[in-house]
């Protein structure tokens, strides 16, 4: 692997049969995660953000697998992983993950102190009181306040950020290295998404974690991320840094992302929205998958699927538009103005 890169994905594809059809859900991605980054992966709803983390711990559906590529970490490709024992040894204790609903990730059966007893048990082999002062001090280290009472409760007993802060400690409870946060907001109001982002913000530099933030709406991650890889259809369209990305997307699919955001509206516009729809993954897809949906499409979109094109040694996209031959497009309005604002602070 290469220097300071802790999890790599490598020309990965990721299928899954229904009913005798095969979903190409994960198209031959390439993606570097950064040890101590904060990476945020965004994109529609069906993406395949969450498939790409999934693939990396083990926990692709039944009818999925991974039909090409690796998966790299720590010197073991995880793509080669067959048994749910070499899953358990990466799982949990190396790399971690938060739902996006805590009322579905948490046992209603169960007090929030015996369920993260049981990761602490599993993954740090404590037992006794020591495991017990474990669990106490994940409490604690999430924000809960007299966490020894609060170990003893139920979860229907916390609100739904309180909820969420038990997921969160019941995930550094394993003390992973690598921190997954699947639309950690998605349930809660806006002032609870900004404590819950402060709060994983402030663990990934006590725990020295590296994190990753799946979600579809980059304005939850824009003062959190340290760079942004944008998905569409099963492929990553740009990468590049927090900057790199707002102040100077590429790829129209990233501007039509950026677009749509109702921080960028002006007041008597009809806020922007993204026409039609993704392509089936049931099907080949020929050209550049979001062609389709781009006004500014040119007719090699609709032939041949693009290469990445480099805009900086931090930034690429794939997208015909960066070729020397292409004719030069304007981003739309909404790009220029978000670029006017320059480093006066994310949207």
């Amino acid at each position: 692997m290469k220097e300071n890169v802790i999890l790599s994905f490598e020309d990965l594809d990721v299928r899954f049969t229904l009913r005798g059809q095969v979903l190409n859900a994960i198209r031959g991605i390439s993606l570097d995660v950064y040890r101590g980054e904060s990476l945020a992966i965004v994109g529609e709803s069906g993406s395949g953000k969450s498939v790409l983390t999934r693939s990396a711990m083990g926990l692709l559906d039944a009818n999925g697998s991974i039909a090409g590529g690796h998966i790299w970490y720590d010197g073991r490709d995880l793509a080669a992983f067959r048994t749910e024992k070499e899953w358990l040894a990466v799982r949990g204790r190396e790399i971690a993950m938060v739902m996006q609903d805590p009322m579905t990730s948490l046992n209603p059966l169960k007090t929030v102190g015996a369920q993260i007893l049981e990761a602490v048990r599993l993954h740090q082999g404590l037992r006794g009181a020591a495991a017990r002062a474990a669990a106490v001090q994940a409490l604690a280290d999430v924000g809960i306040s007299d966490p020894e009472t609060r170990y003893k409760q139920y979860p229907h007993e916390f609100s739904g950020g309180m909820r969420q802060r038990v997921v969160i400690a019941i995930a550094i409870a394993c003390r992973p290295k690598i921190l997954i946060c699947d639309e950690p907001t998605t349930a809660l109001d806006v002032t609870i998404q900004a404590q819950i982002l402060d709060l994983v913000r402030s663990l990934q530099k006590k725990l020295g974690l590296t994190t990753v933030y799946i979600t579809h709406d980059l304005g939850v991650v824009a003062n959190v991320a340290d760079r942004i890889a944008v998905m569409y259809a099963g492929d990553i369209v740009e990468v590049g840094s927090c900057d790199e990305v707002f102040y100077d997307p590429r790829h129209p699919y990233t501007w039509a992302l950026l677009s749509s955001l109702p921080q960028l509206g002006a007041k008597g516009e009809t806020l922007y929205s993204i026409q039609g729809t993704p392509p089936n993954l049931f099907h080949e897809v020929r050209g550049d998958a979001f062609a389709p949906r781009n006004p500014q499409a040119l007719k090699i979109d609709f032939l041949k699927r693009p290469p990445y094109f480099d805009v900086s040694p931090t930034h690429r996209a794939r997208t015909w538009l960066l070729d020397p031959r292409a004719p030069r497009v304007e981003p739309p309005e909404h790009i220029r103005r978000l670029r006017e604002r320059g480093g006066g602070g994310y949207v």
